[in-house]
């Protein structure tokens, strides 16, 4: 089994103070608790280039809407179907995305080469990145592309719009990997180096940046396929085809569909 893979995008360093503090504004959830990490840590400074990298990047429970463009000239009917994917998630969750020509919010690229393959950055961050540059890589993507990949690759790259990580970094599925079995596989397989297999693969993210679910989701769309080759039990991560029900499950409690007993009357808002 050989699926193409995703690779996260980051901001540059020198943007990581002023994304963190974008994603706490939009959604104050997403700030980390200091005062816990300082239990953990007495008489021991929070610098700011760490707290940055322990903040979340979810939009907030009022949902997400955003607008999307390309930056290609992809044809209308290409648009119209990699666009009902992204909104796939709109089944469980207030979450829609829009087309349109002018300022979009999301920017969707389908470069080759170096820039090449499938990439997004996670959430919040979007907002950090110029305005001409794109905010997610769908490589090689046509009509003539199965409909398996438009689920399993477009509903993940929107899952990282829409602010979630990578499933299987999540400490108990990085504690199974075997590093340098991990390492000579994804180079061999994908031509990654050492520090991008580290940095993709092989870093838990800290749970004071993770909203989740309790337990990790082998099945969930977010999560690598992994070979048994490469895990220490010898034993596969499955990985994720489709949006799998605890993924549903967590974006509907993420984004919540309002309910009209939810909505305030005009008289409930004055």
């Amino acid at each position: 089994m050989d699926r193409p893979i995703c690779e996260i995008k980051m901001l540059p360093p020198e943007r990581w103070a002023a994304a963190a503090r974008d994603a706490s504004g939009i959604n104050p959830a997403n700030a980390p608790s200091l005062d816990m990490l300082r239990l953990g840590a007495t008489d021991v400074a929070i610098a700011p280039l760490h707290a940055a990298l322990l903040t979340a990047k979810y939009w907030g429970a009022r949902g997400v809407q955003l607008t999307v463009g390309f930056m290609e000239d992809a044809a209308a009917d290409l648009r119209a179907r990699i666009l009902s994917h992204m909104n796939a998630w709109g089944q469980w969750a207030n979450v829609t995305f829009a087309e349109t020509a002018t300022d979009p919010q999301v920017r969707i690229a389908m470069l080759t080469g170096e820039d090449g393959g499938y990439w997004s950055y996670v959430g919040t961050d979007i907002l950090g990145v110029a305005a001409d540059e794109p905010t997610m890589n769908l490589e090689g993507f046509t009509m003539d592309t199965p409909e398996s990949e438009f689920v399993r690759v477009v509903r993940h790259e929107a899952g990282h719009t829409l602010g979630f990580p990578h499933e299987h970094m999540r400490k108990e599925i990085v504690d199974r990997i075997d590093p340098e079995s991990a390492i000579r596989y994804f180079m061999e397989r994908y031509g990654w180096n050492r520090e991008k297999v580290i940095s993709n693969v092989l870093t838990p993210l800290p749970m004071s940046a993770l909203l989740a679910t309790a337990e990790a989701d082998s099945r969930s769309i977010m999560c690598y396929w992994l070979p048994a080759s490469i895990m220490k039990d010898a034993m596969a991560v499955e990985g994720g085809l489709d949006v799998s029900p605890q993924d549903a499950q967590f974006v509907a409690q993420l984004y919540p569909i309002a309910t009209p007993s939810a909505v305030l009357s005009p008289e409930r808002q004055s």
